[in-house]
């Protein structure tokens, strides 16, 4: 028998992105909604969320990590470009709000039950985003302690 036109070439696959991979939708709102239910109850991380409802942090988180990973552009179409390090500039983000974020993240994501190398994959990325909001840095004295009124040229 002789093989058709759509057997000899196979339909060419499309490549799946994180974003299906790790399960689409359903994933990403699984995932932050454990984050935000750590958040607030955490006495390091809750006061830097001035809203008292949670509810719209976490539609934000979803949103870019959605679209971070290949899936829609909410985040763009609603607020524009992510500008992550502008946008948490407000908050005193130090090494210790930085770990506690990476631990709440962390026992959100392990939840999943994430296949090993997504979770490999998602974790490298909390990592390195985490501390790139981190703004300050660790040997960094507290604000009040210079004296600027002493420091001549």
């Amino acid at each position: 028998m002789t093989p058709t036109p759509a057997e000899e070439s196979p339909t060419p696959t499309v490549p799946v992105t994180p974003y299906e991979q790790f399960g689409g939708e359903p994933f990403f709102t699984a995932l932050v909604a454990a984050f935000y239910e750590r958040v607030a109850h955490d006495p390091i991380l809750r006061p830097m969320y001035p809203e008292t409802d949670l509810g719209p942090a976490q539609r934000r988180l979803t949103m870019f990590l959605e679209q971070y990973w290949g899936g829609p552009h909410t985040y763009d179409d609603e607020r524009g470009h992510p500008r992550l390090r502008m946008r948490h500039a407000p908050y005193p983000i130090d090494s210790i709000a930085r770990d506690r974020w990476l631990t709440l993240m962390h026992d959100a994501m392990v939840e999943q039950g994430m296949p090993e190398d997504d979770e490999r994959l998602l974790w490298q990325y909390l990592v390195g985003a985490a501390f790139g909001m981190q703004n300050i840095p660790d040997d960094a004295p507290p604000a009040n302690a210079i004296d600027v009124t002493e420091v001549r040229p």
